[in-house]
């Protein structure tokens, strides 16, 4: 699958609550302002773990550049409690996303109930 298929795909599974199809490999690495996730399988323990923050938010793509194997991509995430700010770099290797790198800041300190659980 080219980057911009994968990316399309990304963002559909994440809008269909779908998140057990995103098309990443096994050594997926996702990497935020609150850490770095390594593995499919961490990744998707921490999805289920915090369906109520990863799952029913409305995503709005505002710009996305796409290159050989790598994609950038800037939307607007929000929810009934929140509206987030997010660019993302989003590479692809052997037909599957290897690795995203976003960057996102939630205003002020995060509340216990906003926090992931399950990051170290």
């Amino acid at each position: 699958m080219k980057i911009k298929e994968l990316v399309k795909k990304w963002f559909r599974c994440w809008d269909d609550s779908d998140y057990m199809n995103i098309p990443v490999s096994e050594d997926f690495k996702h990497s935020s302002p609150y850490g770095t996730i390594d593995g499919k399988g961490t990744y998707l323990n921490l999805v289920e773990a915090n369906k109520e923050k990863f799952l029913g938010n409305r995503i709005q793509i505002k710009d996305e550049i796409y290159d050989h194997n790598k994609a950038c991509v800037r939307y607007t995430i929000a929810n009934k409690d929140f509206t987030m700010e997010v660019s993302e770099w989003i590479y692809e290797q052997n037909g599957f996303i290897r690795e995203v790198v976003s960057y996102y800041n939630i205003e002020g300190e995060i509340n216990e109930g906003r926090k992931l659980s399950g990051l170290e």
